[in-house]
């Protein structure tokens, strides 16, 4: 029993390896790809995801209105007279928010990413709305760079 579900495991590594690989190989022939890959904590997973849900961004008029199709625009909840705080919504494209949060956290390598993130943290925010903002912001980055078909082009961080 045991013999046969290591093989069977080792079939299904095999095939993940194998896709990886194709996806990598599609990604590489796609003129978008390297723009996408240019971004810190950007890699094949991240870049492949984006394109699929995001594609050349072309459906999004701003870059707000990608933000909040990724889940990632803070929506505020009112009733009648009574006005709560803003927060994160709960909807949103769940992969896309995902991929961006897992890059804005790989991108806290990158010191403009750090930078903001530091200054996030001190003015109070914890580690998850820090890098809700973040991947916010990347959000920002990534819009301008489909819409005028560049590079990431990395700033010096300012400092708080």
């Amino acid at each position: 029993m045991i013999p046969s579900l290591a093989r069977s495991l080792a079939a299904v590594h095999e095939q993940r390896r194998a896709l990886e690989t194709q996806i990598g190989q599609l990604l590489e022939a796609h003129p978008l790809s390297a723009g996408l890959t240019s971004i810190p904590g950007v890699a094949v997973r991240t870049a492949a995801t984006l394109l699929v849900t995001v594609g050349d961004g072309t459906s999004f008029p701003s870059a707000a209105h990608l933000a909040s199709y990724a889940g990632l625009a803070p929506t505020t909840k009112s009733s009648g007279t009574s006005i709560h705080g803003e927060h994160a919504p709960r909807g949103g494209n769940r992969q896309l928010k995902r991929a961006m949060f897992l890059s804005a956290f790989a991108a806290l390598h990158d010191p403009a990413s750090r930078t903001y993130y530091d200054r996030c943290r001190a003015r109070g925010k914890t580690h998850t709305q820090a890098l809700l903002r973040l991947a916010r912001q990347r959000i920002n980055v990534l819009f301008t760079m489909l819409r005028d078909g560049t590079f990431y082009e990395p700033r010096t961080p300012r400092l708080a």
